[in-house]
């Protein structure tokens, strides 16, 4: 379906990608790997119409391509589903799916009727149960998903191309999606499957496709590779210890407590405290108040009842600005909506909760902000230009460390770090994972919400588990499995 040969695209400073070839096969789930950096998201955008490359050749369904604009890759067949949704929230299911083709009468006006019903077709076929009324601001994530699946079958789809679906869903959700891509490459069509959770490519996948530093690096059977030799070859190194090993907590002091914390519909009665120098996770399916707990802990959700005590002090209406001043920091597990500045500079970025450190007078020191991030950049091995690279322009695991590095420099007691990983490379992933522990062997309290439990059981001392807005256990030291923690985050809840 797809043969790209030679492909090289430069951008001012920057080899984006050099001599790369891929093939993909009509109904087949082909994966395509590699660090963040590694060039994946511009030959993405290539194959989409998006870019021009500057050498090579684009063969699709037996011609040459070329392609001067997204809207002539989407006329060819090919359909791409990015991480963040390209939705319309205050419009209709039915109104998104058929948006730019939608379905005429009587002097060219809108159809709706016959909308809804080709909406319905479309969604019936994929086996979804979603109302095409419905507004999609009103949907979960999962469901959103499926609308823009739906929208790639609006025209005969022959190549989609998925940019970490599973990101922002899991359990169920997870393998309501891969039911839905077999049905799909069972009618023929080529998929081509983007991820940094290696799980899911051997699980989904047929074949891999490895990159690094915009470059072909290696094609098999995903049967015929193991784990670590697929992160061998993405990173160019042995990858076997991923996450540094556990020094023992033992029973520091609690920094940071929460008492019968309730966030309206999202958190019931949830309690939990933090100790100095221990790595804790908050663990649970999407969906069960892990983030509405955290934001209401750092201020960002006010709590319905209940209260926070950090370092002695009790809030029962905490703010941001009172919890950066206690000592605690949150990295949001959205880092481009809620977490960067993504039009300033790493600079700007880093020094953003601590103006303070950066002011004399009223006025901000340049200076000051600029070597402060030379030292940030350094200690993190952040990979940029200089203080003064804007942070839109650099790969997501980055970005996270840039978040990091913020945080880190403000946080005395704790950090509660969302979904530290999401949608960065396994190399970075190492990083932030060595970062965390040297936070902790500092004697902050660090709070790590995840979704991957190889993560969770790989860096957590002890698992604070949650299902539907109640804590339902709490596991530590040999209890802490995928197996317990599983069994603690779909139990039956009592009445």
């Amino acid at each position: 379906m797809l043969t790209i040969s030679n492909l090289s695209k430069s951008f001012p400073g920057v080899k984006a990608l050099s001599g790369m070839t891929l093939d993909v096969r009509a109904g087949e789930i082909h994966a395509l790997v590699g660090e963040n950096g590694a060039g994946k998201s511009t030959l993405t955008k290539i194959i989409a119409g998006v870019f021009q490359p500057d050498e090579g050749s684009i063969e699709f369904d037996g011609e040459i391509a070329h392609w001067a604009s997204p809207g002539q890759a989407k006329a060819a067949g090919i359909h791409v589903i990015y991480q963040e949704f390209v939705l319309f929230p205050h419009m209709s299911v039915a109104e998104n799916i058929f948006i730019g083709h939608e379905r005429r009468g009587l002097l060219g006006s809108v159809d709706h009727k016959q909308t809804f019903k080709d909406a319905q077709d479309l969604l019936h076929r994929l086996g979804v149960d979603i109302d095409p009324d419905r507004l999609v601001a009103e949907l979960s994530v999962a469901d959103q998903q499926m609308v823009e699946i739906a929208k790639a079958m609006v025209h005969k789809v022959k190549l989609l191309i998925l940019d970490e679906p599973t990101a922002v869903i899991s359990g169920k959700e997870v393998a309501l999606l891969f039911q839905r891509l077999n049905a799909l490459k069972a009618d023929g069509v080529a998929i081509i499957y983007i991820s940094h959770r290696l799980e899911e490519i051997f699980e989904i996948t047929d074949r891999v496709t490895v990159m690094k530093d915009g470059q072909f690096v290696k094609s098999c059977d995903t049967k015929d590779v193991t784990r670590d030799q697929l992160v061998s070859l993405m990173v160019g190194r042995n990858m076997s210890e991923l996450f540094p090993p556990k020094v023992s907590a033992g029973q520091g002091e609690i920094v940071l407590e929460a008492r019968g914390v309730f966030v309206k519909g999202r958190v019931l009665n949830a309690s939990l405290a933090l100790r100095a120098g221990e790595v804790t996770a908050l663990a649970g399916m999407v969906g069960a108040g892990r983030t509405e707990l955290a934001l209401a802990i750092f201020g960002g959700l006010p709590m319905a009842a209940g209260e926070v005590v950090i370092g002695g002090k009790t809030f029962r209406h905490i703010t941001p600005a009172q919890a950066i001043a206690e000592g605690v920091g949150l990295l949001t597990e959205d880092r481009k909506g809620q977490g960067l500045a993504m039009l300033l500079d790493i600079a700007a970025n880093i020094s953003a909760a601590d103006l303070s450190a950066v002011s004399r007078w009223g006025m901000l020191d340049h200076r000051r902000e600029n070597a402060i991030a030379r030292e940030e950049i350094a200690s993190y091995q952040i990979a940029c230009r200089g203080p003064q690279n804007p942070v839109m322009t650099m790969s997501g695991g980055n970005q996270q460390k840039v978040l990091v590095s913020r945080w880190a420099r403000t946080c005395r007691r704790v950090l509660i770090l969302d979904e530290p990983t999401r949608g960065v490379d396994v190399g970075a992933k190492a990083e932030i994972y060595r970062i965390m522990r040297e936070l902790a062997a500092k004697g902050i309290a660090v709070l790590m919400i995840s979704s991957e439990l190889p993560e969770v059981t790989g860096m957590a001392d002890r698992v604070v588990v949650m299902r539907e807005g109640v804590i339902t256990g709490e596991l530590s030291g040999v209890d802490v499995t995928e197996e317990r923690i599983m069994q603690l985050a779909t139990q039956h809840l009592a009445a």
